[in-house]
């Protein structure tokens, strides 16, 4: 990893030490994490209640710039050129930022609703994991208990389709600890207290991959 990846990752296990049992998790999550996105992958992000919301998080903080500057692709940028005139390239370029590919499985109302209702609600996030998940994908998964059937549904989905399955849960991983290839499993039982760990956990792994893919070396 990265000498800043190491930098957040050293700072998160000092703010949080309660958490540091999970560095080698954390570790194996952003190598492969990152490794894939540079195949090509893309992050498909599910959870529920709380849980949604901080999947529309995580999604949020991947697509644009969350710490650092996110330079633009320079190929990327040419080809635009070509295709705008100069004081729409010079806009554009100016608010265009490096994106990590994400997707929230939980934002899709419309299908939501109706495969909820036609067919079954539990197999809501297996259905898009199946349409959309591809070789070098990751889905991450948020569960407070672990036994979330549609998280857990999504993930065998995930396993037949090659997609990398990350879940983050409460302390005992309930039945997702079965199902992931990795398991960040933070220490609390309530709720509450395990969405407030949770979040934490999640900035590191947005801010860690943003180094990975966006920044250099110090």
């Amino acid at each position: 990893m990265k000498n800043k990846t190491e930098l957040v990752l050293k700072e998160f296990k000092e703010k949080y030490p309660m958490m540091a049992y999970l560095e080698e998790a954390i570790r194996n999550l952003i190598e492969q994490a990152a490794d894939r996105i540079k195949l090509g992958g893309k992050i498909l992000v599910c959870g529920n209640g709380g849980s949604s919301s901080d999947s529309e998080h995580i999604v949020g903080e991947l697509l644009k710039e969350f710490y650092i500057k996110r330079p633009v692709d320079k190929n990327f940028r040419a080809r635009l050129k070509g295709y705008v005139h100069e004081s729409e390239f010079n806009y554009m370029t100016e608010c265009l930022q490096g994106a990590i590919p994400a997707v929230s499985l939980v934002s899709q109302t419309g299908f939501l609703t109706a495969y909820g209702n036609d067919v079954s609600f539990d197999m809501a996030y297996a259905q898009q994991v199946y349409a959309y998940g591809e070789k070098n994908d990751i889905l991450i998964g948020l569960s407070t208990s672990g036994n979330a059937s549609n998280l857990c549904y999504a993930a065998k989905v995930a396993k037949a389709k090659d997609v990398l399955v990350v879940s983050l849960t409460g302390e005992t991983g309930g039945e997702l600890k079965k199902l992931s290839d990795i398991l960040l499993n933070v220490p609390a039982r309530e709720t509450f207290k395990v969405q407030e760990y949770h979040l934490p956990l999640y900035h590191l792994i947005c801010r860690a991959l943003e180094y990975e893919m966006f920044g250099g070396d110090l």
